[in-house]
């Protein structure tokens, strides 16, 4: 049988090494180019962080960046707390009277502070002249930290969930629709610029122990928070100026005739920016879903503002989460 012809491709010395020297110099050009040039590939990030993408003017020169806006704590965060206390051997121990400490009840505080005004203290004609804003005991001894059914501490809770949810910036603009003693509201009023918090509160107690305990207390007041005492959702001494990023009401709605919250609704929607600007309702929403799925999304719909569905939130420091009802408005 004769034998079959085998076909090949034959190849010189000469060509070989052409071809070897020209696969080598460009790489090294690539190389040298990805070297002396940024790379625009996003760094890793973890998913705590919260971060958004800024221009940066460099030597005259526009680079953008990764800027780190993170609220909430990152894991590195809390294994660096749990380190502190293994660190330092501590453990929980019962709070009695122990050298230097004595524990005191809120009722017990009061009745000190009533009897005794504290260690040094100004007696006479001189107790009215060396405090530049007095503040009732009551509030002194912080008893309205107990009016809310669970720790005071929540309040961050609610804060890390609902800025980061909305993408809030320093610059954001702020509308709380029932604040109380600004349990959430102090951190929104702390990480805003001044004037850029905005609440609608009806309990005189409530804004009492704001204005004359809270914000001065936590060296807050040159943020200058707009807080209106008020009801029926009557937003009038807000302007009509200013555009929001975040409305929200915790807990509110629930105490509220669900036509009162409408007019609200209806009141507010154009004071929301369109699309970007988002509207948070906490625990439930009855007062839309009484109406029944179709109605309440077309009466949503007639005022412009669209459903963008239901979140949780867990505690940080407590076993607890909080429910959300996210909207947005959906026409300009």
């Amino acid at each position: 049988m004769a034998s079959s012809s085998q076909k090949g491709i034959v190849i010189t010395i000469p060509v070989l090494v052409l071809s070897v020297s020209a696969a080598a110099i460009f790489l090294f050009f690539l190389l040298s180019s990805l070297s002396s040039s940024p790379c625009t590939c996003p760094p890793s990030i973890p998913d705590s962080t919260f971060t958004t993408t800024a221009a940066v003017v460099t030597g005259g020169t526009v680079v953008e960046e990764v800027v780190d806006r993170r609220i909430s704590v990152s894991r590195d965060d809390i294994e660096w707390v749990k380190d502190q206390i293994r660190a330092n051997g501590l453990h929980m121990q019962d709070n009695v009277l122990r050298k230097g400490i004595n524990p005191r009840t809120r009722d017990q505080q009061l009745e000190d502070l009533n009897n005794f005004k504290g260690i040094s203290h100004y007696e006479g004609s001189e107790a009215n002249n060396h405090t530049a804003l007095p503040c009732p005991g009551e509030l002194l001894v912080e008893e309205h930290h107990s009016n809310y059914g669970e720790p005071w501490a929540g309040g961050r809770d609610v804060f890390e969930f609902l800025a980061e949810s909305s993408l809030l910036t320093a610059n954001s603009h702020v509308l709380e629709i029932g604040c109380g003693t600004l349990r959430v509201g102090l951190h929104f009023i702390r990480y805003l610029k001044p004037e850029h918090f905005h609440c609608l509160e009806r309990d005189e107690l409530s804004l009492m122990a704001a204005f004359r305990y809270e914000l001065p207390s936590q060296g807050l007041l040159h943020k200058r928070p707009l807080i209106v005492r008020g009801e029926d959702m009557d937003f009038a001494k807000f302007g009509s100026d200013v555009m929001y990023d975040l409305i929200y009401a915790s807990a509110v709605f629930l105490h509220m005739p669900d036509k009162l919250v409408w007019v609200g609704l209806e009141r507010l929607v154009s004071r929301l920016k369109p699309y970007d600007g988002r509207i948070f309702v906490s625990h439930n929403i009855k007062f839309c879903s009484r109406l029944g799925g179709d109605e309440c999304t077309k009466r949503l719909g007639s005022l412009g503002i669209e459903y963008l569905g239901k979140h949780t939130h867990d505690s940080l420091l407590f076993n607890h989460y909080e429910i959300w009802f996210e909207f947005r408005r959906s026409k300009a």
